[in-house]
């Protein structure tokens, strides 16, 4: 089975994660997506991040009806910050039958050459890539890239939380379910 792994902090988990890892799905030979809820990225700041087994849940909630979609908590057993290239490592010990690919945006691809030990991650690994405006995916570092032009929306979760403390809506941007559990438990309103 060939499962493509989306990284991500997913704070927290919105419409267009889901429209990317949909489209992964139909457009590609990927049979199954699973988002790899990140703990902490250590390129990113963690002072806003939900706890990740709320941010879990929260995934869990947006994709229960997707057989196709998995939530993963791999990282949350794995040493702090997580690095890509341990996890897969974990992981391809664990389903040494699966064949595993990278999903990411062009923006995260151009960062990679800053991500730990990425010469091995770009020799053993492929990579769906999908397109986003303003980053060209021109150096492929020597990896097996396949890229995609799915269908985005200028949605990020940077400003979905700015919405929830303003007190605005957030109703289409996140599933209706994500979105009614985040105003019951109050998240992101600090």
């Amino acid at each position: 089975m060939h499962i493509g792994l989306y990284f991500g902090s997913f704070n927290p988990v919105h419409t267009g994660h889901l429209i990317v890892a949909n489209h992964v799905v139909n457009h590609t030979d990927v049979d199954k997506i699973w988002f790899v809820v990140s703990p902490h990225n250590p390129l990113k700041d963690s002072h806003s991040l939900l706890n990740e087994y709320d941010r879990l849940h929260l995934v869990n909630i947006a994709i229960e009806d997707n057989p196709k979609f998995r939530a993963s908590n791999v990282e949350f057993h794995l040493p702090k910050p997580s690095y890509t290239i341990d996890t897969l490592a974990y992981l391809t010990e664990k389903f040494p039958l699966e064949k595993f690919s990278v999903v990411m945006g062009a923006d995260s691809f151009q960062n990679l050459p800053r991500w730990k030990n990425f010469e091995t991650l770009v020799e053993r690994y492929s990579f769906i890539v999908y397109n986003r405006p303003g980053f060209e995916v021109e150096d492929r570092y020597g990896a097996q890239v396949q890229l995609l032009d799915a269908p985005l929306l200028h949605i990020s979760s940077t400003y979905i939380r700015r919405q929830l403390k303003e007190q605005k809506s957030i109703k289409y941007i996140v599933p209706g379910a994500v979105e009614k559990y985040i105003e019951e438990n109050r998240y992101y309103l600090k």
